[in-house]
């Protein structure tokens, strides 16, 4: 009998585990597929920051941090990120999760209410841009049109992004409570 539960829980957390995976993957290459599109920097910014702190609501922090880690590199990879922003993409990475690990903490810490969520925007915005921002001025090298484009451009971009995330899983959630009543 004990045996039997022990089992069974070990295939609950391998489901809730192949769960997170499968839901992370697909969010991954959603976000991918933005960078992909080749649209101007003002709209795939807020796009992929969206992303991530969507990827943050649904899957969790874990995941939208991992997505994260994960967008700089391919973009580079794949041609989207130009290559005088190599030397950046490690910020660009640490950014990217802090963005995801702050929104998550403040939102979380205020259960999840509205204000909690803006009040997460704000802060995971702030400090990704001084991450960033902190990078050109007194770690990396670059040009100075590089070094502006890292700066106050990325707190906009991360609070678009931010607020069309907050719109958007405002919609799924209103859509999943209708479809359940």
């Amino acid at each position: 009998m004990q045996e039997e539960k022990g089992l069974k829980k070990q295939e609950e957390t391998w489901q809730k585990s192949l769960r997170w995976l499968t839901r992370t993957a697909v969010l991954l290459a959603l976000t991918l597929a933005f960078q992909m599109l080749g649209l101007p920097q003002p709209v795939t910014g807020p796009a992929v920051n969206a992303m991530l702190l969507l990827s943050a609501i649904f899957v969790g922090a874990l995941g939208g941090a991992v997505i994260g880690l994960f967008t700089p590199w391919i973009a580079f990879i794949r041609g989207i990120l130009a290559a005088p922003l190599g030397p950046m993409i490690p910020f660009i990475m640490i950014g990217n999760a802090a963005l995801v690990l702050v929104f998550s903490a403040v939102r979380n810490a205020g259960r999840k209410a509205l204000w909690a969520g803006v009040t997460g925007v704000v802060a995971g915005a702030v400090v990704k841009f001084l991450i960033l921002s902190s990078a050109v001025r007194y770690v990396v090298e670059v040009k100075p049109p590089i070094a502006r484009a890292m700066q106050l451009p990325q707190l906009f971009t991360a609070l678009t992004g931010g607020v069309i995330a907050l719109a958007v899983a405002g919609a799924i959630q209103a859509a999943v409570r209708s479809r359940r009543d």
